[in-house]
């Protein structure tokens, strides 16, 4: 008997549930941070993220439909999936960034934390973003915050669980539907994340990952007019250019500052609106 191949697996797209390779047919290699050859990896086009487009749109009025608890349920149970998995994720991690077993273990489990507290906020947001307004009249008036709509993400290039975590996870908690850019250079770690979703209950579409040539890609992804926010984390020396092409359709734009880790509402607060509701007082 021949000696065994093994079977090398290219990772593929995830768009509205399903895994597909590029419509356009390519792929291209990822290296570890030591250069050597860790996967081929699906190299999307601008149709792959129209079709992502597309399927979050579908998705999002049912996610923000559901309950805020089930929301929260379900983010939790993609922790809890993530959890079961810590040792795959630790080991790309860490062929991904370069760093010790001990180092990518750390990371993975603050990603994870991260979700859990992702999860707890989805029952939380209106009590704390919302209010009661006073008003001169019989009425009572409510501020409430709602979902943007759908949210394209260019993922952070270099922490390429912890950041991806990070840009996702906030706006599908206040119930937003995500196209996500991954990190081109490290796409494998938020790859297997995001496959999780296909058993933790999200419904499809709400979480698309298109990976790929980030210049190729961000351009298109923040200058579609049915996307309502980006968040350009990842987008370095291009995030001028990507704000000023997602300012033509109006967008909300998040953009790392220096003390956000002081403020971390501030991703939830960018991708809702406000709704004031007004309701006569019965006598």
């Amino acid at each position: 008997m021949s000696e065994r191949l093994d079977v090398k697996k290219t990772y593929k797209l995830i768009i509205n549930g399903a895994f597909p390779r590029s419509e356009s047919g390519r792929s291209y290699p990822v290296a570890t941070a030591g250069g050597d050859f860790l996967a081929n990896v699906a190299q999307g086009s601008r149709k792959d993220v129209r079709d992502a487009v597309v399927a979050a749109r579908a998705a999002q009025a049912k996610w923000w439909g559901a309950s805020a608890y089930l929301r929260g349920q379900v983010l939790y149970r993609w922790a809890e999936m993530a959890e079961s998995r810590r040792s795959e994720l630790a080991d790309h991690v860490g062929l991904a960034e370069g760093l010790k077993k001990k180092d990518a273990q750390l990371s993975v489990a603050r990603a994870i934390d991260r979700i859990v507290w992702y999860a707890g906020w989805t029952d939380k947001v209106t009590q704390v973003l919302g209010g009661a307004n006073p008003v001169a009249g019989p009425f009572f008036n409510f501020s409430l915050p709602v979902p943007s709509g759908v949210i394209g993400v260019v993922a952070h290039q270099e922490s390429s669980l912890e950041g991806f975590v990070e840009s996702v996870a906030a706006p599908i908690c206040v119930g937003n539907a995500v196209v996500a850019l991954a990190s081109e250079h490290r796409p494998s770690p938020a790859v297997i994340l995001t496959e999780m979703t296909a058993t933790s209950d999200f419904p499809g579409g709400v979480l698309n990952v298109v990976t790929g040539v980030t210049a190729e890609l961000a351009g298109h992804l923040v200058a579609h007019e049915d996307v309502d926010g980006v968040d350009l984390t990842g987008a370095g020396e291009s995030s001028d250019d990507l704000a000023r092409r997602a300012a033509g359709s109006i967008k909300r734009v998040y953009r790392p500052r220096p003390h956000d880790e002081e403020n971390p509402l501030r991703r939830l607060r960018t991708f809702v609106e406000t709704s004031t509701v007004w309701h006569t007082i019965g006598q």
